[in-house]
């Protein structure tokens, strides 16, 4: 079989540890909703549930209904929370494969509640509430009647109640304090009409690392399960390392070696001229794979552990690199675009901070635009 030069590898253990030490952070009454919205921030969806499962892992995080269908299909059991909200088209196929639909308002409440005397089955439902993301969620003076309506319609039960942070990922910022008081202050005034085994939760992943989110029910890790800070720069701000391990690497093959002499303009636009001679390395991979444009002239790959320079235009499936100092490169070697080869290494952080955006996007655009293969 006829593969693609350029993969994903996946590390299962990675993965098991990064849970470990979120678990760690959260303590061991707090139970943790592993994120696995968006094929598991590219590391793959159903594949990264399994070994979450295995772990111990009983609650998943998706943003779409399909996405919890599909981890229903593959056999995932415990509750799956649908994060991104709801329509009316969605809520039959959340009953049938029983999701926890997140609402977001009153809107979809009379929805669920008569899918649910339909199929004789209770319909469980969390409450999002605003409490300063200004996205999804009741705001304060709507809480009230939106957990009224929850009690008073049949077949529906408020599981639980979260809210989301818009500036964890600063852990410099007073705001996610002011935001935990702010959801602390909401649930506390509806007190009255919660059920005694509600679930309150907050915390993503820099909310259960810097502590503003942490003491309730629950947290929600995603960025972190998959081996990044998330404050995208503990190391570099000189902040103590999280323990966290990437579990995605991004590897690729050189395809080509050629020397060419001082003065030669490379790829399209010749936004590279050579100022000596220089071995050119020829990779498969350009934007169609994830590897964009913008990291032109820009970002490392590394061969036998040593960081190279991308040099030229990064076309839609070839870059090129300059691997002058080192000695008898050939085709077939491998190069590494994200991940540790050796002793050398590139970091998502890094290669979101070339591409001028967050680690969270680059793994999903690898991830998800390339064949990925589990490892240890």
């Amino acid at each position: 079989m006829v593969e693609s030069f350029n993969r994903v590898e996946i590390s299962r253990s990675a993965l098991r540890h990064n849970l470990a030490v979120c678990r760690a952070l959260a303590g061991p009454d707090c139970a943790i909703v592993a994120m696995v919205k968006a094929d598991a921030y590219g590391h793959g969806m159903v594949e990264c549930a399994r070994i979450l499962a295995e772990e111990g892992v009983v609650r998943f995080g998706v943003a779409e209904a399909v996405e919890g269908v599909r981890l229903r299909q593959a056999g995932i059991r415990g509750e799956i929370l649908v994060l991104a909200g709801t329509l009316p088209e969605t809520v039959g196929a959340m009953a049938e494969h029983d999701l926890t639909p997140v609402v977001t308002d009153s809107s979809m409440l009379a929805a669920i509640s008569r899918q649910a005397e339909e199929t004789g089955r209770e319909i469980g439902v969390q409450l999002k509430v605003d409490a300063g993301m200004g996205r999804l969620g009741c705001l304060a003076g709507e809480m009230e009647e939106a957990v009224r309506t929850i009690s008073e319609l049949p077949g529906i039960a408020l599981r639980g109640i979260l809210a989301h942070f818009p500036m964890a990922d600063d852990p410099e910022s007073e705001n996610s304090a002011r935001v935990r008081e702010r959801f602390d202050a909401m649930v506390w005034r509806v007190r009255h009409l919660l059920p005694p085994d509600l679930c309150l939760h907050i915390a993503n992943s820099g909310g259960l690392f810097y502590g503003a989110g942490t003491g309730l029910d629950c947290v929600r890790p995603g960025i972190a399960l998959y081996g990044c800070p998330p404050d995208g720069g503990l190391h570099a701000a000189g902040r103590e390392p999280t323990g966290l391990r990437p579990v995605m690497r991004f590897v690729s093959r050189v395809i080509q070696v050629r020397r060419v002499p001082a003065g030669t303009g490379l790829g399209y636009g010749h936004i590279f001229t050579t100022r000596r001679p220089t071995t050119i390395a020829i990779l498969p991979v350009g934007y169609e794979d994830g590897y964009l444009r913008s990291l032109s002239n820009r970002s490392c790959v590394l061969i036998r552990g040593q960081r190279v320079p991308v040099i030229g235009r990064i076309s839609m499936n070839l870059t090129m690199i300059d691997v002058t100092g080192i000695d008898g490169v050939r085709p077939g070697e491998e190069a590494v675009l994200l991940g540790r080869q050796g002793d050398g290494e590139i970091t998502a952080d890094e290669l979101a901070a070339w591409m001028g955006t967050i680690s969270y996007e680059v793994l999903c655009l690898l991830g998800n635009l390339n064949r990925r293969v589990f490892v240890e």
